[in-house]
Formats: C-alpha cells, sequence, structure tokens
C-alpha cells in the first residue's frame, strides 16, 4: 500500500484524476488518497470531485483533512442564516471570490435567481449532498505515521506578540489542540512557521497545502520569484526545517503536486 499525498485540488477534477492515472495511484486498490484539505472552490468540477472523493471514502481509501476552505463551506451556511445571502449572491463577500459560493451553486444544481427565491430548497439540497453527509463529518485535523504528519496550514503552535513582531513556537501538546486552535492553524503558512521560526517536529517530516510553494522557493531557497515567469509550483522541500509542502496553486499554474509515501 502507497499514500498519495495531494492538497487544494479545489475542485480541478479533471487534473487529480491525471496527475494520479499518471502516478500509478488506480493500479491497486490498496492506494490510499490523503488529501490536505481545500478539496473544492475556484475550480468548474465540484460534482465530479465529489462523487470521486465519496467513492474513495465508501471504499476506504480517503484519508480527508479539513483545510479552511471546507470551513468556509460550512461558514457560508452560517453566514446565509444570518441574512447574508444578498451580500454574498452579489459578489460583496470572501464567499463569493473565495469560489465557496459557486460550489455550492455546482453542487446543489440551483441558480443564483432559484436560491434567492427559494432559499429552504437550497439548504435542503446542500445539507443532503455527499459532501455535508459523508465527506466534511469525516475529515480530521491531521494523519500521522511513524514518518510524517499530513495537516494543511501546519499544526497548531504557541504565539507572542503579533502583526510583524508575531512569533510562532512549538507547542508539544498540539494533538490536543482546541477546535479554534485548530482553525487558526488551517490558515498558516507552514512554510514560514517552519523555515524562519524553526518550529518541527523532531523526527518527522510535517507535509502541508494552503499556501503555494513558489513562496517558498523564493522567500526560503531564492531560487526564483514568488509570481510570474519562472516561478517554480513544484513541492518545497526543506529536510532540515522538517517540512514539506506541496499546494502548487493549481488555479494560478494549472499544476497539482503528488508525493508518494
Amino acid at each position: 500500500m502507497a499514500l498519495y499525498v495531494v492538497a487544494d485540488v479545489h475542485g480541478y477534477y479533471s487534473k487529480l484524476k491525471r496527475v494520479l492515472e499518471n502516478n500509478g495511484f488506480f493500479t491497486s486498490d490498496k492506494n490510499k488518497l490523503v488529501l490536505c484539505g481545500d478539496a473544492f472552490d475556484r475550480g468548474e468540477e465540484a460534482l465530479l470531485m465529489m462523487k470521486f472523493l465519496t467513492e474513495l471514502h465508501e471504499d476506504g481509501r480517503l484519508i480527508y483533512i479539513r483545510g479552511n476552505h471546507e470551513d468556509l463551506l460550512e461558514q457560508m451556511l452560517v453566514d446565509i442564516k444570518k441574512g447574508k445571502l444578498y451580500t454574498i449572491a452579489s459578489g460583496m463577500s470572501h464567499h463569493y471570490t473565495n469560489g465557496t459560493w459557486d460550489t455550492a451553486l455546482q453542487l446543489t444544481g440551483m441558480s443564483e435567481t432559484e436560491v434567492l427565491n427559494n432559499t429552504n430548497l437550497f439548504f435542503e439540497r446542500i445539507r443532503a449532498t455527499d459532501l455535508f453527509t459523508k465527506l466534511l463529518p469525516s475529515c480530521v485535523d491531521y494523519f500521522e505515521n511513524d514518518k510524517y504528519i499530513f495537516t494543511h496550514g501546519f499544526i497548531p503552535t504557541e504565539e507572542m506578540g503579533f502583526g510583524i513582531k508575531l512569533k510562532y513556537f512549538y507547542n508539544p501538546d498540539w494533538r490536543n489542540a482546541s477546535k479554534e486552535d485548530w482553525y487558526k492553524a488551517r490558515w498558516l503558512n507552514g512554510m514560514r512557521v517552519a523555515c524562519k521560526h524553526h518550529v518541527k517536529e523532531e523526527g518527522k517530516i510535517i507535509v502541508v497545502g494552503h499556501f503555494n510553494t513558489s513562496w517558498g522557493h523564493h522567500n526560503i531557497s531564492h531560487k526564483c520569484q514568488e509570481w510570474g515567469r519562472g516561478a517554480i509550483f513544484s513541492p518545497f522541500y526543506s529536510e532540515d526545517d522538517g517540512i514539506w509542502a506541496i499546494d502548487g496553486c493549481t488555479a494560478y499554474s494549472g499544476r497539482i503536486n503528488c508525493i508518494i509515501v
């Protein structure tokens, strides 16, 4: 059995399927997919992505780690309940710009006008999807084996200061962190915390998504510029700092990174 690890696939089902095929994922039904968060939003294949992940989940072949976009999907429904539907649908909300709203429309098969005219039906449909009944309930904050820790942004840390003076420190009890601390950790730039603040888990590699790997290649390795021509979106490896980052920023680069362990 091999673990195929991806992150931030953001609704690009065809690209995910292609990279898994090219790397032999489907050659054995014992291979498992470790998805380090952000399965949806931005891409236009939410239904196909949901179907594929549900099939893997039901076959016991999916380890689905919660990302910040999984949080955003649930938070959007809360915000709609609070009366923010028109703000979201009009484009005046991060739920719109992050692609969360579009994902909800894809999964329910409803247009914006239909949702505005029948919000109750919208809630019935999205709550009945496999995403909400099967996939999200199966999410974990992290997955760990004897060599690796897989998570989304980073493991929960201790913090001191604020703004540009904010510093991160290793929290030896991170595995028992609160729901709120895990929420915050999903927004961290793991490369920054590991390489600049020297937070690491001794004896293991922390594998993360969430932040574009070009940041590490630019700011840590100094191999390229972060964006534009010459930017590098391949996995960022820093063994000494105990970090691997794999978010290839698919919506921008067209790339999905896959590592096999």
